[in-house]
């Protein structure tokens, strides 16, 4: 019975670590603005991001090289994305202020993984513009 109770304390200390694990994440990407050249590539007219968004931007910054520093980042926010999603749908009828909440954070997600696209397609820029410098 003492191991079972410890086992359930630590299974919610460990999901409360990665949940705010994942909200550091997204408060981080949160204030970083998404270059023009982003929106208009993903077709987002404005800085805010749908929260249905996530897989389509997540599917595109995976086309472009890696930069090293951001799979694990992109991996652990994916997870919290589908939680979050999972969390809204169970509680759409029942708690319509959780639900809420939870679209808000899938759209920080969503907002991350366009951070990370742009990141990426910066690396590629510089990768690309430092190969034709080494072949003039």
């Amino acid at each position: 019975m003492i191991a079972a109770l410890i086992f359930v304390i630590s299974m919610a200390a460990l999901l409360q670590f990665f949940f705010l694990h994942c909200r550091s994440i997204l408060a981080y990407s949160g204030r970083v603005e998404l270059s023009e050249h982003i929106r208009e590539v993903t077709g987002l007219a404005s800085q805010d991001v749908a929260a249905g968004d996530f897989e389509r931007l997540v599917q595109l910054a995976r086309l472009c090289p890696e930069r090293g520093d951001d799979r694990k980042d992109i991996r652990i926010v994916g997870v919290y994305y589908r939680l979050l999603h999972a969390i809204g749908r169970a509680t759409r009828w029942l708690i319509p202020s959780v639900a809420e909440w939870t679209d808000t954070e899938r759209r920080g997600c969503s907002y991350f993984a366009a951070v990370a696209l742009d990141r990426r397609i910066s690396y590629s820029r510089d990768l690309f513009s430092q190969q034709v410098a080494e072949h003039l």
